[in-house]
């Protein structure tokens, strides 16, 4: 009896053993395949575009469309709101603009200098409401799928003290 149980005993681990190898296990095949690519995320495939940019093919040529028609867009609008400034001033700001997956507009922020302090919060208002009445814009794309950008764009600020 006792050398029956040893022989179930010794199949027993001969089993556990085969079956739990590496040899034994099938190899799975995916339908996925590795792509051996290097994305750039730091540069779009097609940047943002109004309607009037959208047929326009080379890249160069959309995206100077689209810087035309947002500074134009923004001078036309900001040249329409009054603003008292403090002195003589002729600088430059920079403001950054986030153009979201659906093409919305939003100002992320605003560089000004110490002589614009006082009026950067109506400065600030006049540039959301131009934006708030720009054209529908088409997302920038990488790889055809719509994608977040940032746009950074200078603004001249120029006035007499009044």
């Amino acid at each position: 009896m006792y050398v029956m149980l040893l022989r179930v005993f010794s199949i027993f681990m001969v089993l556990l053993t085969c079956t739990s190898c590496d040899f034994f296990r099938l190899k799975k095949t995916s339908p996925l395949r590795v792509l051996d690519t290097v994305i750039d995320f730091s540069s779009v495939d097609t940047s943002p575009s109004f309607e009037n940019c959208i047929d326009l093919i080379d890249k160069s040529e959309k995206t100077t469309c689209f810087r035309t028609t947002m500074h134009g867009h923004i001078t036309t609008s900001l040249q329409s709101y009054p603003m008292q400034l403090p002195a003589a001033i002729e600088e430059t700001i920079t403001v950054t603009l986030l153009i979201d997956i659906y093409g919305k507009v939003s100002v992320q922020h605003i560089d000004t200098s110490d002589q614009l302090k006082e009026v950067q919060q109506v400065l600030d208002r006049a540039i959301r409401l131009s934006l708030a009445k720009i054209p529908p814009l088409f997302p920038a794309l990488k790889r055809g799928i719509p994608v977040a950008t940032q746009y950074q764009i200078p603004i001249e600020i120029r006035g007499n003290k009044k």
